[in-house]
């Protein structure tokens, strides 16, 4: 499973907007996705929509992870093979 470290996932409407491609894309409906930010709220708006794309269209296939504040930033990049930032 390839994952796919998002930066700044705060910024929900840039957020939707991407996640949506990469769940629809299927070479990447599978993948992991990390959902990083430093604002709790924000983060978590993000992760609702996220999580409604993947249930909704995506068949629950992705795995969605979020990590928030600069002490998680390091466990959001590890392992991922692309990072949007």
């Amino acid at each position: 499973m390839v994952k796919i470290t998002f930066m700044d996932a705060g910024s929900t409407i840039f957020a939707r907007n991407v996640h949506g491609d990469c769940m629809a894309s299927p070479v990447l409906c599978d993948s992991e996705i990390a959902l990083y930010d430093i604002d709790a709220e924000r983060l978590k708006d993000s992760e609702i929509i996220i999580n409604a794309i993947n249930e909704n269209t995506n068949q629950k296939r992705a795995h969605i992870t979020s990590y928030l504040g600069i002490e998680n930033r390091r466990a959001a990049l590890k392992d991922a093979a692309f990072v949007v930032n």
